[in-house]
C-alpha cells in the first residue's frame, strides 16, 4: 500500500498542478462559456478523487465495499475520457498541458496497477467498512477536503457560465443616431471597455470588437456588435471611423518578473503595433485613435501637483507607458488626431480597484497601507467613459489627457470616506515595507502616488459630474437619490406567483418616493425590443427600468427594490451579503426563474386549449 499511496499522492500534485496552472491561470476556464462542459466533468472528477482519497485515508473496504472503489476508479477513467474529447473540441491544448496529461495517464495506470491485488485481496475479506489509519491519512484527508472545495468552486463556475448571458442580464438599449460612428475597440471585454461599449451602442453608433475570446464578447454584448478575433478579418474597405486601444494585461496582480514585464509590454505594444497597421492598409483614412495609457507615465511623486507637462521617469510603470505612448504615435503619423488618455485609479462596482479597497471593509479589516499620506488620484468609470467620448468628439483634443478626477485625495482620506459610507471601522495598518517585501516594485502602486489633476481635460471644457470623492462614493455605494420620476418594474403576468407579488409590491409602494410603476411584461412584448430582447427573456426575468435608464434584471432586481420598501430592507441587506449575492442570483436563474416560467406557459398553453374546446 505504500507506494499506491505515494503514487496517488504524485497524481494529486500533477492534478493541482494542471488545475492551477492551466485551467486557471494560463485558460481562465471558469471565465469561458464554452468551458461549462469541461467544467462540469472535472467538478465530477475532483469529487471522485475526493471520495477516494477521504475514504482511503482512514477506512479499509473489504468484502462488497470494496467494489464500490473500483467502481469509482472506472468512473474516473470514463469522466477522464470525456474530457479529453470535450478539450479537443473546445480549445487548442498547450504542449505542456498535453505533456502533463500524459504523466497523469501514465501515473494513474501505475495506481491502477498496484492498488488492484489490494482491492481484490480486501474483496476476499468478510464485508466491511474497517477504520484505520496509516502515515498518509492526514495528508489525504488535506486532499480530500482540498478536492471538495474544488469541485464545489468549479460547480459554482458552471452554474455562472450557464445563466443566461449578460446582454440579457444587463440590458443594453440601442440607441441611433442620423450620424453613426464606426468604432473599433480593443480591450472592449475588460471593465473600461465593456461600460464604453455600451455607451457608444447607447447613442447609436456602430462598434467593432476586437478580442482573443469571441464567447466573451457574445456574451457581453450580444446582438450590439461586430465581434472580430484577428486584424486579417477586416479588409481593406472596411470604413472605421474612430480606434480605441484599451488592451493590456492587468499590471496589479501577479509579481512583476522579467517575464511578467514582457508580457505586460507586449500586450500593450503589440495589439497598438497591430492597429496602426490596420490603419496603414485602410482605404479610408481612420480620424480619430485614442490610446490607453495611465498616470504611471509621471512614475512616483510626492505632494507636488502634476499636468499633463509632468515629466517621465525611469521606473518599470512609467517606462511601460513611455513604450504604449510612443507605439500610438505611429497613428498620428498616419493622419489620425492622437489622444493619448492617461487613466488613474477608475472607480466602479463591477470592476477595478473599488471592490478590492470595500472587501476588507465590509469584513470589518479597513487598514490604511503605508503612511497613508501618498496620493490616489481617481475617476468615476462614468466620468472616464463620457471623457472618452468626449476626446472622440473634440478636434482640439490632442496628446496626453489626464483622465482624473480634479479633487485627487490622500489614500488615508480615501479609505476614511469608504469606511465612512459603509459604516465600518478603519483601525488597521500596514507598513510599506510589509508591502514592499511581499510584492516588489509593484507596491508602488499601492504605497506611492501621483498627485495628477486633469488640467487639459478642464481647459477643453469637459464637466465633471463626480468631482469629490465622497458624492463618487455615495453614488456607487447606493446612497443617493434618484429624483421623482417613476422606477418601472416589469414583470410576467401570466405567471400567479408573479402577479400576486407583485400587486403587494405596489400596494406597499403606493406611498413611496420615488414612485413605481408596476407592469405586465407579457401586454407589453415590445418594451425592451431596442436592448433585443425577446418575449422568451420577459418570461424568465423581471426587469427594473430607472430614471436614469438603467436596467437592472433577476434578483438584483428585486434586491434594489426590496431595498426601497421598509418591509423588506432587512431581506435586501442580507441577500446583498458578499456571501449570499452570488447564490441568490445563481437560485433565481437556475431554479426560481425557470420553475415559474413553466408554470406560467404551463398554464398559458392550458388556458388555450380549453378556450379551443369551450371547456369554459
Amino acid at each position: 500500500m505504500p507506494i499506491a499511496f505515494i503514487l496517488i499522492t504524485i497524481q494529486a500534485f500533477l492534478g493541482g498542478v494542471d488545475n492551477l496552472w492551466h485551467h486557471e491561470i494560463t485558460e481562465r476556464l471558469p471565465a469561458r462559456r464554452a468551458a461549462a462542459g469541461e467544467l462540469s466533468l472535472h467538478a465530477l472528477r475532483e469529487l471522485l478523487y475526493a471520495f477516494i482519497f477521504l475514504g482511503l485515508a482512514w477506512f479499509r473496504w473489504q468484502g462488497y465495499w470494496a467494489l464500490l472503489i473500483a467502481a469509482v476508479l472506472i468512473v474516473e477513467i470514463v469522466v477522464t475520457l470525456a474530457d479529453f474529447v470535450v478539450e479537443d473540441k473546445t480549445r487548442r491544448l498547450p504542449a505542456f498541458e498535453r505533456i502533463l496529461h500524459t504523466v497523469l495517464a501514465l501515473n494513474y495506470g501505475a495506481v491502477l496497477a498496484v492498488l488492484v491485488p489490494v482491492l481484490i485481496a480486501w474483496s476476499n475479506l468478510p464485508s466491511g467498512v474497517l477504520r484505520t489509519s496509516h502515515a498518509f491519512s492526514w495528508v489525504f484527508t488535506v486532499f480530500g477536503i482540498g478536492l471538495i472545495a474544488w469541485s464545489s468552486r468549479n460547480a459554482i463556475a458552471v452554474l455562472s457560465l450557464r445563466r443566461p448571458s449578460e446582454w440579457v442580464r444587463n440590458p443594453i438599449p440601442a440607441g441611433s443616431s442620423a450620424t453613426p460612428r464606426t468604432v473599433l475597440i480593443s480591450g472592449a471585454t475588460g471593465f473600461i471597455g465593456g461600460h464604453l461599449v455600451r455607451r457608444l451602442v447607447m447613442h447609436g453608433d456602430k462598434v467593432i470588437v476586437l478580442t482573443r475570446n469571441p464567447d466573451i464578447a457574445l456574451d457581453r454584448f450580444g446582438p450590439h456588435v461586430r465581434i472580430v478575433t484577428s486584424l486579417d478579418s477586416l479588409d481593406e474597405s472596411t470604413i472605421i471611423d474612430v480606434i480605441v486601444n484599451l488592451a493590456g494585461a492587468p499590471i496589479l496582480g501577479l509579481p512583476w518578473t522579467r517575464a511578467r514585464r514582457r508580457t505586460l509590454l507586449a500586450s500593450r505594444v503589440e495589439t497598438t503595433h497591430a492597429l496602426t497597421s490596420l490603419m496603414g492598409r485602410l482605404t479610408r483614412p481612420v480620424r480619430v485613435f485614442i490610446s490607453a495609457s495611465a498616470i504611471g507615465f509621471y512614475g512616483i511623486g510626492g505632494d507636488e501637483v502634476i499636468d499633463e507637462r509632468g515629466r517621465p521617469t525611469s521606473i518599470f510603470q512609467s517606462q511601460l507607458c513611455q513604450d504604449w505612448e510612443a507605439a500610438a504615435r505611429a497613428a498620428a503619423r498616419l493622419g489620425a488626431r492622437l489622444v493619448r488618455v492617461r487613466i488613474g485609479l477608475v472607480l466602479a462596482n463591477d470592476g477595478g480597484a473599488l471592490p478590492h479597497f470595500l472587501r476588507p471593509i465590509r469584513l470589518g479589516l479597513g487598514a490604511v497601507l503605508g503612511s497613508g499620506a501618498q496620493w490616489v488620484s481617481w475617476i468615476h468609470i462614468e466620468d472616464l467613459v463620457r471623457l472618452l467620448e468626449f476626446a472622440i468628439d473634440t478636434p482640439r483634443a490632442s496628446g496626453a489627457l489626464n483622465a482624473v478626477s480634479p479633487n485627487p485625495v490622500t489614500h488615508r482620506r480615501f479609505q476614511e470616506a469608504l469606511a465612512q459610507q459603509t459604516r465600518r471601522p478603519l483601525w488597521l495598518r500596514v507598513p510599506a515595507f510589509v508591502l514592499r517585501v511581499g510584492l516588489g516594485e509593484m507596491a508602488q502602486l499601492l504605497v506611492d502616488g501621483q498627485r495628477v489633476v486633469p488640467t487639459r481635460a478642464t481647459a477643453l471644457g469637459f464637466e465633471f459630474r463626480y468631482r469629490r470623492i465622497r458624492d463618487a462614493l455615495r453614488m456607487l455605494l447606493g446612497t443617493t437619490a434618484s429624483g421623482g420620476v417613476p422606477t418601472e418594474v416589469y414583470f410576467n403576468g401570466d405567471c400567479p406567483v408573479c402577479r400576486s407579488e407583485m400587486a403587494h409590491y405596489a400596494n406597499l409602494c403606493a406611498s413611496s418616493q420615488p414612485k413605481f410603476r408596476f407592469m405586465d411584461s407579457m401586454q407589453r412584448p415590445d418594451e425592451f425590443v431596442e436592448c433585443g430582447l425577446r418575449l422568451e427573456h420577459l418570461e424568465r426575468r423581471v426587469y427594473l427600468r430607472e430614471a436614469d435608464g438603467r436596467i437592472l434584471s433577476g434578483m438584483p432586481a428585486l434586491v434594489h427594490l426590496w431595498s426601497r420598501m421598509p418591509e423588506y430592507r432587512w431581506l435586501s441587506r442580507v441577500l446583498a451579503l458578499p456571501v449570499l449575492r452570488p447564490i441568490s442570483a445563481l437560485l433565481y436563474d437556475h431554479v426560481i426563474a425557470p420553475s415559474l416560467a413553466l408554470w406560467a406557459t404551463t398554464r398559458r398553453v392550458g388556458n388555450r386549449a380549453s378556450a379551443r374546446h369551450g371547456w369554459f
